[in-house]
C-alpha cells in the first residue's frame, strides 16, 4: 500500500471506531480479516496511525480550536491532518501529496481543510498553555476525579497512560519456570526480560504474533499484564483450597490462580456471559489446567450463590469497570466514557461485591479488583461495602504479600498500581477477610 492508502484506511477505521462501542482492537482485527490483501507491514502502520490519533485527539482538537478552525475541526479528516502535522511533522506539500484523490487515496482537501493545514504547519503537538486534560488527552469533565486520585501527580500519571504499553507475559508454572520460558522465547528470536514486580512476569518491548511461537502454543506463557498478575497473587490461593473467580471472563486470572494452586483444589470460574466463559476453554486446555469448573450465572444474584454461601476459602471479584487503567492499550475508552457509564458501573460493582461476599467462609478472604483508576470504583466502593458488612475487615497488602516477592505498595492498605509508578496498567485491589 502507498502511504496515502494507509492514511485512507486509517480514516475509515477511525470513523467506525468513533461510531461504535466495539473495542478498537476488535474492530481492527475485523477490518484486516476482511482485507487479506493488506500485508503485515501495512497493517502495523495503519494500526499505529489509528492508535496515535486516539492518543493525541485532545491535543489536536485544542490546536485546531486555538488556531481559529474549531468550527470545522471535529471531523476525522481534520484530526488526521492535525496528527500528521503536529506529531509527525508533515509539511503542507506532503499533505497535498497524501490527499490527492488518487486510487484508494483520501480525497483532495477542501478550502477549510487547507486552512487547517496552513494554521498547524510547523507547530509542536505539546504546548505550555495546554491545560492538564488537553496535555493528558482525556475529557475535561473527568479531570476532578483524576485529580482526586493523583493530586499533583495527575500530569505524570496521565502522560504515562498516554504512552503505548509493552507486552507482558505470565509464565505458567504448570509447564515450566521463568528461565525455561526465556530460553524458549529466545529460540524463536524473541528477547524477554523479567518484570520488576511479578515473579512470573516477562516483558517484551515489541509486539509479536504469539500464536506462531512455541512457548505460547505449548502453554508455557500466557499474555497478562504484570499488574493483573499481582492482583492474582494478592488473592493468596493455595493448593487444596476452594476458590471462586466471580467475574472470570475469558479466564486470564483463573489461569494464574490455577497455576499458583498447582492444579490442586477447586476453582469455579463464573460469569454472566456463556460466550466469555467458552473463550476460556482453549486457554485452560493449552495451559494444562484441569481443576476449573465453569459456571454461567443469570446475574450477580444467581441462586447458585445462595446455595454455596460460606463455602469458599478465596473469592476474586474482578468487577466490570470503566477500564480507565487500561488506556495505554485502549485509548478509545477515554473518548467513549460518560458520566452515565460510571454511575451504572458503580451500581453494578456494589451489587457484585455484596453478592459474592456471601460465598466467603469465616476466615476466608475476598479480593475486590478493578482495572480502573477512579476512586468512585475503588476506595469508595470498598468503604461502602465495609460500612454495610461489619464481619469483613481490610487486610493490608504487606500482611498478605509473599516475603520473597517485592512489595510494590509498601504499607498501603490497598494494591493500587499505575503506569507512572509501577510500569503496569492501572489496577486497584482490596483484600478483605471475613472474621471467624
Amino acid at each position: 500500500m502507498t502511504p496515502a492508502a494507509r492514511i485512507a484506511s486509517a480514516i475509515e477505521l477511525v470513523d467506525r471506531i468513533e461510531g461504535s462501542r466495539i473495542p478498537t482492537d476488535a474492530l481492527l482485527a475485523e477490518h484486516f480479516r476482511a482485507r487479506r490483501f493488506i500485508g503485515s507491514k501495512d497493517r502495523g502502520a495503519i494500526a499505529e496511525t489509528v492508535y496515535a490519533y486516539l492518543r493525541r485527539r485532545g491535543q489536536i482538537d485544542w490546536w485546531i480550536e486555538r488556531r481559529g478552525w474549531g468550527r470545522v475541526g471535529g471531523t476525522t479528516r481534520a484530526r488526521m491532518l492535525g496528527l500528521l502535522l503536529l506529531e509527525r511533522g508533515a509539511a503542507p506539500g506532503e499533505i497535498a501529496h497524501l490527499f490527492d484523490d488518487g486510487p484508494y487515496h483520501p480525497r483532495r482537501l477542501d478550502p477549510d481543510e487547507q486552512g487547517i493545514v496552513q494554521a498547524l504547519a510547523g507547530q509542536p503537538v505539546d504546548h505550555a498553555d495546554q491545560p492538564p486534560w488537553v496535555a493528558g488527552n482525556y475529557p475535561e469533565w473527568l479531570h476532578p476525579r483524576l485529580a482526586e486520585a493523583f493530586g499533583e501527580q495527575v500530569g505524570p500519571e496521565m502522560a504515562a497512560l498516554d504512552r503505548p504499553a509493552p507486552l507482558d507475559l505470565r509464565v505458567n508454572l504448570l509447564a515450566g519456570g521463568r528461565d525455561a520460558a526465556v530460553a524458549a522465547l529466545a529460540r524463536d528470536g524473541i528477547q524477554a526480560r523479567p518484570t520488576q514486580w511479578s515473579p512470573l512476569g516477562l516483558r517484551l518491548d515489541k509486539r509479536v504474533a504469539l500464536q506462531t511461537v512455541a512457548a505460547w502454543k505449548n502453554g508455557l506463557v500466557e499474555v497478562q499484564d504484570e499488574g493483573s498478575q499481582l492482583v492474582a497473587l494478592l488473592l493468596g490461593a493455595a493448593a487444596g483450597m476452594r476458590v471462586v473467580d466471580f467475574c472470570a471472563g475469558a479466564g486470564g486470572k483463573t489461569l494464574a490462580i490455577a497455576a499458583g494452586m498447582a492444579n490442586k483444589g477447586q476453582i469455579v470460574a463464573c460469569d454472566t456471559s456463556a460466550k466469555r466463559l467458552e473463550g476460556a476453554v482453549l486457554r485452560l486446555r493449552r495451559a494444562g489446567v484441569h481443576n476449573v469448573e465453569r459456571r454461567v450465572l443469570e446475574s450477580e444474584r444467581d441462586r447458585w450463590v445462595k446455595r454455596h454461601a460460606g463455602g469458599f476459602d478465596r473469592v476474586l471479584a474482578d468487577a466490570p469497570c470503566t477500564g480507565t487503567g487500561t488506556w495505554r492499550r485502549n485509548p478509545d475508552g477515554r473518548w467513549r466514557l460518560t458520566e452515565t457509564d460510571i454511575a451504572e458501573l458503580v451500581d453494578l460493582q456494589a451489587r457484585i461485591l455484596d453478592s459474592c461476599a456471601r460465598l466467603v467462609k469465616p476466615g476466608g478472604r475476598l479480593v475486590y479488583a478493578t482495572c480502573s483508576i477512579l476512586p468512585d470504583e475503588n476506595e469508595r466502593q470498598v468503604e461502602r461495602f465495609l460500612a454495610a458488612n461489619a464481619e469483613f475487615a481490610v487486610v493490608p497488602v504487606a500482611a498478605a504479600w509473599p516475603a520473597e516477592v517485592p512489595n510494590p505498595v509498601g504499607d498501603a492498605p490497598f494494591l493500587r498500581l499505575t503506569p507512572a509508578q509501577h510500569g503496569t496498567d492501572g489496577f486497584f485491589a482490596a483484600l478483605l477477610e471475613r472474621r471467624k
